[in-house]
């Protein structure tokens, strides 16, 4: 039982990166995203890669991750953002369905749907990361590190203006802001910080194959942000808790995994629609005044 609350536990860790970096497109600068899983999944197949290609460890893989999800996420951010409406929610999802491609069909590299195994553990200090009870630690401290970093970055004057972007790009351009610089800067480093998770599940599970890095997967992490609340660092992290605990509950239940897998697919559905009636702006989200 102990291990089995570890195991959920690091995947709060997990989850809590990928809604939080996520948290500062949707919630903060008013950019909406399909690609988050793609990201996730450059940071676990980059990190994979180079542990078991090049021989290097966890934190040069964390590294090369985050480059990665960067430079992805400004190869479609540079061109789509410099147009107003909603040309980077096609482009995001564009990326999304290329990457998974690319996972699926790039066999020499990726392995394709088979996968890459045998992925190495962490160390830190010498010590082996080997199971859940360890992972803990580094997952939640990691975790700690991205709310700080999100946290530094909205708290700044930086972030103030993201949020003048979010309710009037035009009102903030004349302002001498530049908004196009603005949402390419916010959108790659969301997408490094969201590779950082996929590094870190990586390690974890040390198997990974395209299957976890689908568009589903994206729309789950959305799922965090806008049930746990935008505008609030805090929010996906509660998101994260509540909806990965979830198909946790349904473990319990005497039902074949046949019939568990497309309940849970029901439950979040329903989860998502009640909160639209009830409480659209998310558990800890800030209620928006409604204009006359």
């Amino acid at each position: 039982m102990a291990a089995y609350v570890a195991h959920y536990l690091v995947m709060v860790g997990i989850y809590t990166i990928l809604a939080v970096s996520l948290n500062l497109l949707v919630g903060y600068a008013g950019i909406f995203s399909l690609a988050h899983a793609a990201v996730y999944g450059i940071g676990a197949y980059a990190s994979a890669l180079v542990a078991l290609k090049l021989g290097l460890g966890f934190w040069g893989g964390l590294v090369v991750a985050a480059v990665a999800g960067a430079c992805a996420a400004a190869l479609v951010g540079i061109p789509s953002l410099r147009v107003a409406g909603d040309y980077y929610i096609v482009a995001s999802f564009g990326l999304q369905v290329v990457i998974l491609t690319v996972f699926m069909n790039w066999t020499d590299l990726t392995n394709g749907h088979a996968g890459l195994a045998g992925i190495p553990r962490p160390r830190v200090f010498g010590l082996v990361i080997d199971n859940p009870f360890k992972y803990v630690v580094l997952s939640l401290a990691l975790a700690a590190l991205t709310y700080a970093i999100c946290r530094r970055l909205t708290g700044s004057a930086f972030g103030r203006t993201l949020r003048a972007v979010r309710e009037d790009e035009i009102a903030a351009q004349a302002t001498g802001k530049n908004v196009v610089l603005v949402k390419i800067v916010i959108t790659t480093i969301s997408s490094a910080l969201g590779a950082l998770g996929g590094s870190l599940y990586a390690h974890y599970i040390t198997y990974i194959n395209p299957s976890s890095f689908t568009l589903d997967e994206s729309i789950f992490i959305m799922s965090l942000v806008i049930l746990g609340g935008t505008e609030r660092l805090a929010g996906p992290v509660v998101g994260a808790f509540i909806l990965l605990a979830v198909p946790e509950a349904l473990k319990f239940l005497a039902i074949p995994d046949t019939v568990a897998a497309p309940m849970r697919q029901i439950l979040y559905g329903g989860l998502l629609i009640l909160f639209m009636f009830v409480r659209p702006e998310g558990i800890l989200g800030r209620a928006r005044a409604k204009s006359a």
